[in-house]
């Protein structure tokens, strides 16, 4: 079969080996509308399929070169790949970047994998499955496109996109790909910084504890640009080691290297793993010097006071839908939200691309890690959307941009969580359980209103008249009394403690700039209707002294929704320095 391979970068940016192979391209296809493929047992790999896809794009994509949008939510992929000879004698681990929703996976006939959850990762070791040769792999994927109990984020469950939400996607939408490990090797690092110390927390976990009485060493390799940082050697005994690395470095006065928006400092990291005197395994890495933490009202970073002007960004892209074209063009999302003075994004109802958050790691461009949340809620539910949080945390944990954590968005999922006692006790233990696993970030249990226990009090807003907006939130009183979609701020009995204050939604003005048509939550005439109607609804929120954030709506149009400061196609609607002045406080209008 001949290969052409679509998004060839390197998946799996903060845990990088030397060798790899990706696995994207031309696969075999087949939609199972009838549902006939475990009957026929095609996971042996022995059936040809009728149809070709281009991985990692769902099929509803352009990009994929299928296009068809319309329900079909058992489908099967099938490509047949080779070893390299250099691999001999190692560990095979095939990976998966993300499928949606259901993914069982076959490597010449044989079960290797099954996995539940459509925006994170799983991984299989499939060296006992192979054979010298060629290889048959076949995934079977399925979705549940109507289940409004499945966490979905955007994903529309009617078969033609409305009102917020967009074309769905179903199957492999992330990369594939595979690489040779020894058999004791290292499954993960974890980075934990102290600004405040001077220290890096480093664990290394490995994929199974040394044997007993084996010479097992990890080397940490520390680098900061082309300067040799430090280097530290330690014995590991069991399947999890941990050492603290002081840096020794002058780090404030404008000298320093922590990790922000505006230096984004990163320090590169080997770690390599040592049996018996030889290398065994190597993982290059990085991580950023950075502290981000809510103190007397005020939302902080690095210990200085921070405001922070966040862009609502839903990832979706025309031809690609949940997945972006090409890796230039998640970093270009970044780099045009930037020159609009946003120092960050809140990734909307999609837990992200590990390649987009490397970008912000490099480019300096905070993050809100949110969950892709269901609609309804059930027991069944919350098993499911707790599982895919747990694993999207401890994806991302190491990212320095990832400054707050988002389980629940709008009530979505508890939408009777104003009088339903399950409900509030579900999006209390979310907050609880992500900050059992994360204690460095902030964490919102509801962002927009309804909320129990957080660490930010977030509010959404699309009132558009400037008036209406200068006094809403001209005193403490009247902003915390603010009923954004008739909805309560607190539930639960949740009282106020003194939490920061961020407007997170708001704007979504309406401006046709391309063939798109659409609708937002006010609308402009032309260009210059559009500034001043942009001004009015930032400058009431950026003179208010309760504010002490926003999140304006949104990056780009998408789909049926004109409300972006860009089109659909990142096209500006207005030039893009003028935007930055509105956002800046720069001028007024």
């Amino acid at each position: 079969m001949t290969q052409s391979i679509a998004r060839p970068e390197y998946p799996r940016p903060q845990l990088v080996r030397e060798q790899w192979l990706n696995l994207n391209g031309t696969w075999e296809f087949e939609f199972d509308d009838d549902r006939i493929g475990d009957a026929e047992q095609w996971g042996s790999g022995t059936r040809a399929f009728t149809q070709a896809i281009q991985v990692p794009f769902a099929y509803q994509s352009a990009l994929s070169g299928i296009g068809e949008t319309g329900f079909h939510d058992l489908v099967w992929y099938r490509r047949s790949f080779a070893i390299p000879a250099d691999w001999s004698g190692q560990t095979i681990l095939l990976h998966f970047g993300a499928v949606d929703y259901e993914a069982t996976v076959w490597v010449n006939g044989r079960q290797v994998a099954f996995h539940q959850g459509g925006h994170t990762p799983f991984q299989a070791d499939i060296t006992s499955a192979l054979k010298p040769g060629d290889n048959v792999l076949v995934v079977r994927a399925e979705d549940f496109s109507r289940d409004v109990t499945l966490p979905r984020g955007k994903q529309f469950w009617k078969e033609d996109s409305a009102s917020i939400f967009y074309t769905r996607t179903t199957g492999i939408w992330q990369t594939v790909w595979i690489e040779p490990v020894n058999k004791l090797h290292i499954h993960k690092l974890k980075f934990k910084p102290d600004i405040d110390k001077n220290e890096i927390q480093i664990r290394t976990l490995l994929n199974e504890a040394p044997a007993a009485g084996a010479k097992v060493e990890a080397r940490i390799d520390i680098r900061f640009k082309d300067e040799y940082f430090c280097s530290t050697t330690f014995s590991i005994h069991h399947k999890e080691e941990s050492r603290t690395i002081g840096l020794h470095d002058f780090n404030d006065h404008g000298l320093g290297r922590w990790w922000s928006p505006h230096k984004p400092n990163l320090y590169d990291v080997t770690v390599t793993l040592l049996v018996d005197g030889r290398q065994a395994d190597s993982l290059d890495s990085y991580f950023g010097m950075r502290k981000i933490a809510v103190e007397a009202g005020k939302v902080m970073l690095n210990n200085r006071v921070y405001f922070m002007r966040l862009v609502l960004d839903q990832g979706y892209f025309p031809d690609g839908i949940l997945t972006a074209p090409s890796d230039e063009a998640l970093k270009q999302d970044i780099v045009l939200a930037k020159q609009m003075g946003f120092n960050g994004a809140r990734k909307h109802q999609k837990i992200e691309d590990p390649r987009f958050l490397y970008w912000a790691d490099k480019l300096g461009y905070l993050v809100w890690g949110e969950m892709a949340n269901a609609y309804q809620y059930s027991e069944e539910y919350v098993s499911k959307v707790t599982a895919e949080w747990l694993e999207a945390v401890d994806r991302d944990y190491n990212h320095p941009s990832l400054v707050v954590w988002v389980p629940i968005n709008e009530s979505w999922g508890v939408p009777n969580i104003l009088i339903d006692k399950r409900q509030q006790q579900h999006a209390l233990a979310m907050y609880h359980l992500t900050k059992s696993l994360d204690d460095t970030r902030p964490v919102i249990s509801n962002d927009g209103w309804e909320q129990m226990r957080s660490d930010l009090v977030t509010i959404h807003d699309y009132e558009w008249r400037r008036d209406d907006l200068e006094e809403r939130y001209s005193t403490l009183e009247k902003t915390l009394g603010t009923k954004p979609h008739r909805r309560e701020v607190l539930v639960g009995g949740t009282a106020y403690e003194g939490q920061p204050i961020l407007v997170t939604e708001f704007g979504g003005i309406a401006f046709k700039k391309s063939d798109w048509e659409g609708w937002g939550y006010s609308g402009a005439e032309n260009e210059e209707d559009f500034l001043k109607k942009l001004a009015d609804v930032v400058e009431p929120l950026l003179q208010s002294p309760y504010v002490q954030g926003i999140c304006y709506t949104q990056l780009t149009d998408v789909e049926q929704e004109i409300n972006g400061l860009l089109t659909y196609d990142r096209v500006p609607k207005a030039p893009l320095e003028e935007i930055k002045k509105i956002f800046g406080g720069e001028v007024k209008y």
